[in-house]
């Protein structure tokens, strides 16, 4: 394969017309030509942390999409399946990204799960973590999200990021809204990443106290604004993430999109493309060509330097990528699973108020932090929702048990004129979440869920919209392209037929249930309370 485009040589800071030679995978040369090149090469884009499942695609349907917007390789996180099949899911992980010709490097989830105040599918305690550690594909320690067990010195936490020092790792952080000492004490414990800071003065805390920031932009936490001026300064220390991303925002972009976005807001280019293309392979050791001589042929060939559009993307010398198609077949994809909930009653999600007040769960758009809102009950007695000032019913289901009730509580900020949605990606532990006006409505979706045993869902109270999740509840085993236009059309429903004015309802949705992440919060167990991390009354 000879290319010849302009050559951006990122680490000379320089771009000049070249031919590129590629031999069994490798660049063999890279030659200056004396003649004027329209197109660009440079290396292809990483995406420094992210769960793969919240694309709700096994990895072979991933890289089929993400090849197209000039992506190469992922540092992924497998600990949504992990929370449910424990090693054998992300075995299953590393089988399916095994099938196809990108570069995905999983890590060793610590956490599994996230808190013990939730039910999960499987628990990876010290010594599964220490296997992990020694399986080809896992590279990394993933995101420590148990920062107040951090803190607070637990012993089984501590021994698993012992384990991944002596297997010489990095070990990946998840601290939102941590400050000032507190912070101090997680990263000397050996954390070096954060991804969870969402204000200039926290992400600037954390990259002074030698932390390096990756800058989020997912389909609901979205942090580039609010961290884009540190770029100038600390891009050295920066990349660049989608965290959770769901299938038809990944249809439509990915890192390409925030490299667009930082260069055209007059960053320099050569930065920007260091954090997209450079640091993650640099911090990570990852097994990604550099576009050098030597170097594995991991590209990719762009329009121009202010839209990116890709033209072409290539992996270890193979096109993957052309003319607008992705040029990776499908591959046969193994149905997985750990669900056993059963059919719920409406009657299992009556509330009986016996207070004056309600604690609320109030959602913030763009955000996976939440807020407390008190609700002054206008009535004693059996409470179910007011939408005149948007106070909707929320419950979550425990998925891995038979015979259990939903824990149910109350949220703002959803919007619903009518009906309700529900999904069984709620991350971590990925059991039955659901939003609605009415109880019929939750009853409805809930049990559409439990009958594919898993999926996201959607009912104006007559029709329901759903896409199956046949994957361990949380991911699709069909076709990339038509999985995302089918979660396009429930998404669509979601904020079209039912109201919600959020930019993401279900992935806000599947976020309700993660404790970790402040304020309040709602898991099978009951309301929890993640600052002061314990469960609260819903009624005060």
């Amino acid at each position: 394969m000879n290319i010849t485009a302009n050559y951006v040589d990122i680490f000379n800071y320089r771009i000049f017309p070249a031919t590129v030679v590629v031999k069994n995978g490798k660049i063999t040369s890279i030659t200056p030509v004396d003649k004027l090149c329209e197109t660009y090469i440079l290396p292809g884009f990483i995406d420094a942390h992210i769960h793969i499942e919240s694309s709700m695609l096994v990895p072979s349907e991933f890289a089929r999409l993400a090849v197209g917007h000039g992506t190469v390789a992922t540092v992924s996180d497998p600990h949504e399946i992990a929370n449910v099949l424990g090693v054998k899911g992300v075995a299953y992980m590393l089988e399916s990204a095994a099938k196809v010709p990108f570069k995905f490097h999983f890590g060793a989830s610590p956490c599994v799960p996230a808190t013990p105040f939730e039910t999960s599918g499987a628990v990876l305690g010290v010594d599964e973590i220490k296997t992990l550690l020694q399986k080809e594909g896992i590279n990394h320690l993933s995101e420590v999200m148990a920062f107040p067990s951090v803190i607070a010195g637990d012993t089984e936490i501590l021994a698993k990021i012992v384990a991944a020092k002596e297997a010489g790792v990095p070990v990946d952080g998840h601290a939102p809204g941590l400050r000032g000492e507190d912070l101090q004490t997680y990263i000397d414990a050996g954390i070096q990443t954060d991804h969870e800071a969402s204000s200039y003065e926290e992400g600037k805390e954390k990259l002074e106290r030698g932390m390096k920031i990756i800058i989020r932009e997912g389909s609901a936490a979205k942090n580039f604004e609010a961290l884009a001026p540190l770029i100038d300064e600390w891009y050295e220390k920066m990349m660049f993430c989608s965290d959770d991303r769901h299938p038809n925002d990944l249809a439509k972009e990915h890192i390409n999109a925030l490299v667009v976005r930082a260069v055209a807001q007059g960053h320099d280019l050569f930065n920007v493309l260091q954090m997209a293309c450079f640091n993650p392979v640099l911090h990570y050791g990852l097994d990604v060509g550099l576009l050098r001589e030597g170097d594995s042929a991991d590209f990719i060939e762009v329009k121009d330097l202010e839209s990116f559009v890709v033209l072409r993307t290539v992996i270890d010398g193979i096109e993957v990528f052309a003319e607008g198609k992705t040029l990776i077949a499908r591959s046969n994809v193994e149905e997985v699973n750990h669900f056993d909930a059963e059919p719920i009653d409406k009657k299992d999600l009556l509330f009986t108020a016996v207070c004056d007040e309600l604690e609320v769960i109030q959602v913030i758009d763009h955000a996976l932090f939440t807020k407390k809102k008190l609700y002054h009950l206008p009535y004693q007695g059996k409470f179910k929702t007011d939408l005149s000032q948007d106070i909707l019913k929320i419950s979550v289901l425990n998925r891995y048990e038979a015979g259990k009730k939903p824990a149910v509580a109350f949220v703002n900020g959803f919007g619903l004129k009518k009906g309700a949605i529900a999904s069984s990606v709620a991350h971590d532990s990925h059991n039955i979440i659901a939003v609605g006006c009415d109880d019929v409505s939750m009853t409805k979706v809930i049990n559409t869920l439990i009958a594919s045993k898993g999926g996201v869902a959607a009912t104006d109270g007559e029709t329901v919209m759903h896409l199956p999740l046949e994957v361990a509840g949380i991911m699709s085993s069909g076709d990339a392209f038509e999985v995302a236009k089918v979660y396009d059309k429930v998404d669509r429903f979601a904020k079209a037929v039912l109201g919600s004015p959020l930019s993401a309802p279900f992935m806000t949705l599947s976020f309700m249930a993660l404790l970790v992440i402040p304020e309040l919060k709602l898991s099978d167990k009951g309301l929890f309370d993640g600052k002061a991390f314990h469960f609260v009354p819903v009624c005060r």
